[in-house]
């Protein structure tokens, strides 16, 4: 929630130099929750990193209040400059607020695996003792329904010492299982004061419910999120831990199938990477490889055939190389996949829907046109997923030293108070972002970005834009009142010979349904028809329960081209 800069009283919430209140600035601060929010009266301790032999801090050590991290640091001095949003800067405070004599912290890991995780568990374990001298560490074990129905592991620097060497995690991980009342009772009833999170964007916000439910109860408990995931969808910071490990393992991937396209007689080497809603990962592999021809991601939407689609591209590459490599995220197409009923309502236990392979999809077109355009001409396609290859795999040098800076960056807003926060990088710094935020921004592939126009210089893909006829069809009756699915255009006679010809596919969108007053349904839509050289039949098929009937335009409008 955004706030004005704070007027805390407390030695540890004041400006550097002074016991004044800080002064107004112009800065959104986006202001973490503290623990004195709503626990009047709490008392603050000297840091005990003043007698650690190792620091020896120095002025200018300690971070204080006054101390923050801007988001955007690019402005434009021909325009009005808004109000920046600012952070608190993530490091060790001058005073605590809790003892570690009595501090009792659990680490808990939730959702897929990512390379680092046991690097994060390991430097949570390791800065709690070595730091802050605390000496009651716990596991919880199997995500987040660990904190009731199993008993958690007692962690120290002896146990974890080579964990981070390890992929996956040590502590187990699941998916579902969030019972919130049960969560909290659990921490409460076991003694934890210290909660750190590990894990996406639907665990961070599970994180939110539990720190509200503590919050309501008025516990002294901190607890922290720290963002895991590979994709590198989590917004507002800068990436994600684990994500730059699995960018380097797709390089493998790619590189194995590069080799097979180009030992093949018109080879296709096809490689499926992880991204459910965002390229990052393919992206930055199209991008370090090289040796990639056409990168599809779930931010953009591509199509097959026509001019400009994807056969008429990998044919020519074809034509003119012999071979063609093919990245695609997992996320990317999941649209043009045809799926049961019973698939479209699927998700898994977090509530995510369940994708299909678009891998598998476009192996199968890719073949199935090749066997239609070129019935005489040898083709092959090698189809490569390495997914959870690339997730399961120990951090690299990166990677580890990033997740050692997110462990003692939590560990330090913890310790000095802070709760419902998240630390991460901004803009190279590293700041406590409130959970809520976190758990709500997307980091998504922006397509004016110069970045994604890298990537179309080095591949030379098509855009996949074609020009658009838009056409509006009103007053479709079906006096039967069917449930409608779908509404699809027809291209082409619709019936030669009593023969039904291929569909185009579904080209409608924005399906708007109205009870009519004499027992009738009106249909209203619009829709786009992606290539203005096909024509138009008045004729649209409802997909009912009763079966499919099919109905006439009472009028028929074009929008134009």
């Amino acid at each position: 929630m955004a706030s004005a800069l704070p007027e805390d009283t407390d030695p540890a919430l004041t400006s550097r130099n002074s016991e004044e209140p800080i002064p107004s600035h112009p800065f959104n601060l986006q202001k973490p929750s503290h623990l004195t929010d709503y626990l009047k009266g709490l008392k603050s301790c000297t840091n005990p990193l003043d007698n650690n032999p190792f620091y020896r801090p120095i002025e200018g050590f300690y971070i204080t209040q006054t101390d923050v991290i801007l988001r955007q640091t690019i402005l434009d001095f021909s325009t009005i400059l808004s109000p920046r949003f600012a952070y608190h800067r993530a490091g060790p405070r001058k005073r605590i607020f809790f003892d570690p004599g009595t501090t009792c912290a659990a680490i808990v890991t939730c959702g897929g695996l990512c390379p680092g995780m046991n690097t994060v568990i390991r430097e949570l374990v390791v800065g709690l003792w070595e730091l802050y001298g605390v000496r009651k560490i716990f596991g919880v074990v199997a995500g987040y329904r660990g904190f009731y129905s199993r008993e958690p592991i007692e962690l120290n620097p002896k146990l974890v010492h080579n964990w981070h060497k390890k992929g996956g995690t040590v502590l187990e991980t699941s998916r579902g299982g969030f019972d919130l009342h049960k969560i909290v009772d659990a921490i409460q009833s076991r003694g934890f004061n210290q909660v750190y999170i590990i894990g996406g964007d639907g665990t961070m916000r599970g994180a939110v419910k539990i720190f509200n439910e503590i919050r309501q109860r008025k516990l002294n408990i901190g607890v922290a999120g720290i963002p895991k995931t590979v994709d590198n969808d989590i917004g507002v910071i800068d990436k994600s831990f684990g994500f730059q490990t699995a960018v380097e393992m797709a390089q493998q991937a790619i590189n194995a199938a590069h080799v097979e396209a180009e030992s093949a007689v018109n080879g296709i080497g096809l490689v499926k990477l992880m991204g459910r809603s965002t390229g990052h990962i393919a992206l930055h592999a199209t991008l370090s490889s090289r040796d990639v021809d056409c990168c599809l991601i779930p931010e953009i939407d591509f199509y097959l055939e026509g001019k400009g689609g994807l056969f008429e591209f990998l044919e020519k590459r074809l034509q003119e190389n012999g071979h063609a490599v093919l990245v695609v995220a997992e996320g990317a197409g999941q649209d043009k996949i045809p799926r049961t009923e019973a698939q479209k309502e699927e998700r898994d236990e977090s509530g995510n829907p369940v994708f299909l392979d678009v891998g598998a999809w476009l192996k199968s077109e890719l073949k199935n046109w090749w066997s239609r355009d070129h019935p005489t001409e040898l083709f092959t396609v090698k189809h490569i997923d390495p997914t959870y290859m690339i997730r399961a795999v120990p951090a690299n040098a990166t990677d580890n030293l990033y997740c050692t800076l997110l462990a003692h960056s939590a560990i330090h807003g913890v310790m000095a108070g802070y709760t419902g926060f998240v630390c991460g990088p901004i803009n190279g710094n590293f700041g406590y972002i409130p959970l809520e935020e976190v758990a709500e921004a997307k980091n998504e592939v922006n397509l004016k970005d110069h970045k994604w126009a890298w990537v179309r210089s080095v591949t030379n893909q098509p855009g996949f834009v074609r020009s658009v006829l838009k056409v509006h069809h009103v007053g479709l009756i079906c006096k039967r009142l069917p449930s409608i699915v779908s509404l699809s255009y027809m291209t082409g006679t619709p019936r030669e010979n009593n023969r039904v010809l291929k569909w185009k596919g579904i080209l409608t969108s924005g399906i708007r349904e109205r009870e009519r007053k004499r027992g009738g349904l009106e249909l209203q839509c619009n829709c786009e028809i992606r290539n203005p050289g096909w024509t138009l039949n008045c004729l649209v098929m409802c997909n009912a329960l009763l079966g499919s009937i099919l109905l006439s335009a009472e009028e028929t409008k074009l929008i134009g081209v």
